[in-house]
């Protein structure tokens, strides 16, 4: 494929977007002129340029096979007659993003669509894997209308300890906590910290880069397959390889984002989301990209969804396995199959055919442990379940599917912590006054109290009931949880406490109510003692912020049921864009028990 991959009517390749001076002969005449002194010929600079986001980082282990992907992707471009220019963004980790890589998710959406619209490329290879570095470059993608295909960096190898294998990260939480409770000594606990993480990649279980990059194939904007090879796998290069191919197509159709990701192509990725036992953070992420492209996610759609649609994998945290034995039981098609209509097979893919085409030429299934029949799942339900109730009268979260049993119905004493800070200086203390039947509350770490929303509601059990060998508890935040935790902790509080929301309201002694089969989180607290609360508190005074990005990230941030995005992101035609939502009145939110 040679010359203009443009629509009729439309600049390509290297003219694209052309840099103004007043003289559009010279400012093609100047740009080709800075470029050939990077060695490009007249020849290579008239083919259709793809770009490639880049997002390698030193401080990314989870992009540390960057090097091998951008080659593969572009022999793929230079097979099929384009011409590759890869160009940095904003790379994200985990563990290396403070105060959270939430807080910086919105950023890095940003860049991407700002240097998408900024440089010239008929169409774009988005390289992520790392939990935000996923929905935000499809966040800026979808706001910048270029034709854009996913590339996920794929996941890390397991490992071995004294005979057990090990994966990060739902094995990191298990082991902390044997050490926090003192079932193994420091030495131990030392010993398996070089143990967990076998290779560079992605998290070896379905947490949030492993859900968010199955969700990406299941909605038709990466490859079919694409998901689930490791990082280190010949596999993974292939597919990037091919990436880069399918790339030079999508710019020759001229095939924009909101063609494949419609309204079908999201409920087809919730339902595998709820299929794969994956991570709560998918929604906030999915209703981020969705608001992008006009369409809002609704959470009672997710809940009555989760009603038909069981566990079929089994993967930790919920169930056994790690993300290369999904990958050798076929992976994402592996599931899609076993949905059958639960699935729009009509929905299209970025390969210019539909999900079911893909399906079909992938040929039929084999028996699997990993991937289960509808006739035999991991967990009956969805893995997720929607909450409401006077604490959450914009919904909660909680992962059923990874709940201790005789939790998903249970009442209990309110142990309230102010904030992390509080959480950390109170948490291990000998004095605390907590049992294994109460309930802990933390407040003020939502997407404004935080501020960015960190995977802190994932409590740990207080030290003195952790030595008594207690696992799990009843916990409620206005956070988030790593999509590799598990336990009966309920997330997403909203709205958040920092702008007014009930959880604010909540003492130590009061009594909390939870209950899945109803979806119910409930203060049994009267009416008039929550206004007579309210009244004593007065407004909410969410935290300020100076300068820079955080002002701007306090001040414009929605709610978890609006993603989190910030509001002049979302796109126009976005229902209800514009209404107040951040804005809470308590007393409109106190509601009698439901």
């Amino acid at each position: 494929m040679t010359g203009s991959a443009a629509p009729a009517g439309r600049a390509s390749g290297i003219r694209r977007g052309l840099t103004s001076y007043g003289d559009e002969g010279f400012s093609l005449f100047l740009r080709k002129a800075f470029i050939k002194g990077a060695g490009y010929s007249d020849d290579a600079l008239d083919k259709p340029v793809i770009g490639i986001v880049n997002t390698g980082s030193g401080f990314n282990p989870c992009h540390g096979n960057m090097p091998a992907l951008l080659d593969a992707v572009k022999r793929g471009v230079l097979m099929a007659g384009g011409l590759p220019i890869d160009f940095p963004t904003i790379s994200l980790h985990e563990s290396f993003s403070q105060p959270t890589s939430m807080f910086l998710r919105n950023l890095m959406s940003m860049d991407t669509e700002e240097m998408i619209r900024a440089q010239p490329m008929d169409a774009v290879v988005l390289i992520g894997g790392c939990d935000k570095t996923v929905p935000a470059q499809l966040m800026g993608a979808a706001s910048a209308g270029v034709p854009a295909i996913t590339l996920v960096t794929g996941s890390m190898l397991t490992g071995g300890h004294r005979g057990q294998r090990v994966g990060a990260c739902t094995d990191c939480r298990a082991f902390w906590g044997k050490f926090r409770s003192g079932e193994i000594d420091r030495q131990e606990i030392d010993d398996v910290n070089s143990r967990l993480v076998g290779s560079v990649g992605t998290c070896s279980v379905m947490g949030t880069a492993s859900t968010m990059a199955c969700l990406t194939e299941a909605m038709g904007i990466a490859l079919p397959g694409s998901a689930s090879p490791p990082a280190v796998t010949a596999d993974r290069v292939r597919i990037a390889e091919r990436t880069g191919t399918e790339a030079v197509a999508l710019a020759e159709r001229g095939t924009e984002m909101s063609t494949v990701l419609t309204r079908q192509a999201f409920e087809n990725g919730l339902r595998v989301l709820l299929a794969i036992g994956g991570s709560t953070n998918a929604i906030i992420h999915l209703t981020a990209v969705a608001g992008r492209l006009g369409i809002r996610l609704d959470l009672e759609d997710l809940d009555r969804m989760s009603a038909e649609t069981p566990v079929l994998v089994d993967l930790k945290p919920t169930g056994t396995y790690y993300m290369e034995d999904f990958h050798r039981a076929g992976g994402v098609p592996a599931v899609l199959r076993e949905l059958g209509d639960l699935i729009h097979r009509d929905a299209p893919t970025v390969t210019g055919r539909t999900l079911g085409e893909e399906l079909d030429a992938a040929g039929p299934g084999f028996p699997s442990d990993i991937v289960r029949p509808l006739t035999d799942p991991v967990y009956p339900e969805g893995s997720l379940a929607v909450l409401r109730g006077n604490l959450a009268p914009g919904g909660a979260i909680i992962k059923q599917a990874a709940v201790s049993t005789h939790l998903l119905e249970h009442t209990g004493r309110a142990v309230v912590f102010e904030d992390a800070a509080d959480l950390a200086a109170r948490i291990d203390d000998d004095a605390l006054d907590v049992t294994a039947e109460d309930v802990l509350v933390l407040r003020n770490i939502g997407p404004v109290g935080a501020p960015g929303m960190p995977e802190a509601g994932y409590l740990p059990i207080p030290r003195k009931l952790a030595e008594q060998g207690v696992k799990d508890m009843v916990r409620i935040s206005d956070g988030r949880m790593s999509g590799t935790a598990a336990g009966a902790v309920v997330l997403h509080v909203t709205p958040e406490s920092a702008v007014g929301g009930p959880l604010r309201l909540v003492r130590t002694g009061d009594t909390i109510t939870l209950s899945v089969s109803r979806r119910v989180i409930h203060l049994d607290v009267s009416p008039e003692e929550l206004i007579r609360r309210e009244d004593e508190l007065g407004p909410p005074s969410p935290p300020a912020a100076a300068r820079g990005y955080r002002k701007l990230y306090v001040s414009e941030v929605t709610q978890a049921d609006e993603g989190c995005d910030f509001r002049f992101l979302q796109s126009t035609e976005l229902p209800d864009r514009d209404a107040p939502r951040d804005v809470v009145h308590p007393r409109s939110l106190i509601q009698e028990p439901g």
